[in-house]
């Protein structure tokens, strides 16, 4: 999509549908357009004054207001003023300044915009097959377009482009209709059934038409051979081009852009592409679904009409034992059998049956109570307090073990110490837990910046790395390991 100054812009000759005296606005602008009509293009603030008191909404209006809304449209562009000199026979005339007006062009489009949208309910969308076949007669000429003149190309294309655009334009707006609320709530009513043969034989009618014409549409368009399209949309686009345009400024890319998207979007609407199929397709599928939805809404309104018809007869039968009762007391036994509890309560709850038995019944279980709680905000479950209890003595002894493990740590790491050092290469066979504290100790003196680092007792110590990379095998209970051969160097 190109983007241009006339679609970023704003159109301020739309701001009089709008604004805050719009009811005023839009009465003068369509009386100018109705004396448009009546080719009376020129009219003075006199005449529009006079008109609108006619009616009993302008009673209190007056001329001064007239004046100020006729301003109001000028400064919007929606009338074009001209000032008439003519008629002035005094200099106080001609200071009056004594103004004819006509509509603008934009507001000549809008004001017809409007009326068609006033009329949209008024013209009834329709599924006429006879467009598809004016359609494949129309596309059926297409190769004798490629020997013909501009001229004759120009109004081809115009009026194919006439029936396309109608096809589209009913049947969107008929699908729309049936799929709108208001249709599928009348759809169903009993008063539908009327005449719902006759509306599906009308979609049965359309569907068969789409079928004959849209197979023979597929088969022309796919006939076509690229040589033959540019032939005759390049005509398309030389007749487009010769028509005069006055104050209209359309670039040529534009127009040949238009024309072959129009001609693409029409190919695709039959033929569909890669990605999606074809809105004739679509159609199709889209016809039949509405012809078994109002199939499926009439069985239903015929399935109700019969089941009410059958419930009156076991109703009045109802009756009967009802007025055959003894007493109110037997009335009673008998509203319980016929339409049950009226207050009933449903109790759930997770509970644990005796048995997975379905057959069992509710006396058959054995009784379960439920503690129920009250529901208010203020309510709080009791809490049973307990005393803490005294460990200070297991306290005492787990503190004395940690202790004596600690000193036996200590004085079988020190038994490992010779000359102030531990060398990992000359250490005799050690103990699992031994083996677990030096790695400790090379861990932690390892990741420390200078390598030293404390035991736990607070001895510090330095971590020495292997000269030339030098290996040795620490030997122990649960096997061997091979490492660098580090020396632990104490303070």
């Amino acid at each position: 999509m190109e983007m241009n100054n006339n679609i970023l812009k704003q159109i301020t000759e739309t701001k009089y549908l709008t604004a805050e005296n719009a009811w005023r606005y839009r009465t003068i602008i369509r009386y100018f357009y109705l004396q448009y009509q009546k080719m009376k293009y020129w009219m003075y603030k006199e005449e529009v004054f006079e008109e609108l008191k006619k009616s009993e909404y302008f009673i209190e209006y007056t001329m001064d207001q007239c004046k100020q809304d006729l301003d109001s449209l000028v400064e919007w562009g929606n009338l074009i003023p001209v000032q008439d000199t003519a008629k002035a026979s005094t200099v106080e005339e001609f200071k009056n300044k004594q103004f004819r007006y006509h509509l603008s062009e934009y507001s000549v489009e809008i004001e017809r915009m409007t009326i068609r949208l006033e009329n949209l309910k008024v013209e009834s969308a329709s599924l006429e097959p006879s467009l598809l076949e004016r359609l494949r007669i129309e596309l059926k000429k297409f190769k004798d377009m490629v020997d013909e003149d501009t001229n004759k190309v120009g109004n081809w294309w115009n009026s194919l482009n006439e029936d396309f655009k109608r096809l589209n334009q009913n049947y969107q707006d008929y699908i729309r209709d049936l799929y709108s609320l208001k249709a599928e709530e009348m759809m169903k009513t009993r008063e539908f059934l009327v005449f719902k043969d006759m509306f599906i034989d009308y979609l049965r009618d359309f569907i068969k038409g789409l079928q004959q014409n849209s197979y023979a549409i597929e088969a022309i368009l796919k006939e076509l051979d690229i040589h033959q399209e540019e032939r005759v949309l390049n005509k398309v686009f030389e007749y487009n081009k010769s028509i005069p345009r006055i104050d209209t400024e359309i670039s040529l890319e534009v127009i040949r852009e238009n024309i072959n998207e129009r001609w693409t979007n029409l190919k695709n609407w039959f033929l569909g592409d890669e990605q999606r199929e074809s809105e004739a397709a679509k159609l199709f599928d889209i016809t039949n679904e509405i012809i078994r939805k109002i199939t499926r809404f009439a069985f239903q309104i015929v399935e109700t009409r019969n089941s009410a018809a059958n419930r009156k007869e076991e109703y009045k039968k109802l009756c009967e034992m009802f007025l055959n009762c003894k007493d109110i007391n037997e009335a009673h036994r008998l509203s319980s059998l016929t339409f049950g509890i009226f207050n009933t309560k449903h109790i759930k709850g997770n509970i644990i049956r005796d048995s997975e038995s379905i057959n069992s019944g509710v006396y058959d279980e054995r009784p379960y109570e439920v503690i129920i709680k009250p529901r208010v905000r203020t309510y709080r479950e009791k809490r049973d307090r307990t005393p803490i209890a005294n460990n200070s003595e297991r306290k005492r002894e787990m503190l004395e073990q940690v202790i004596w493990e600690r000193e036996h740590e200590r004085s079988v790491m020190e038994s490992y110490i010779v000359n102030n050092q531990i060398d990992f290469a000359n250490l005799p066979k050690i103990e699992s837990h031994v083996r677990v504290a030096l790695l400790r100790w090379l861990t932690k003196g390892s990741s420390a910046p200078n390598r030293t680092s404390k035991t736990e007792d607070g001895r510090v110590f330095k971590v020495i790395l292997p000269e030339k990379d030098k290996n040795c095998i620490l030997d122990c209970e649960d096997g061997k390991l091979q490492m660098p051969a580090y020396k632990i160097i104490f303070e």
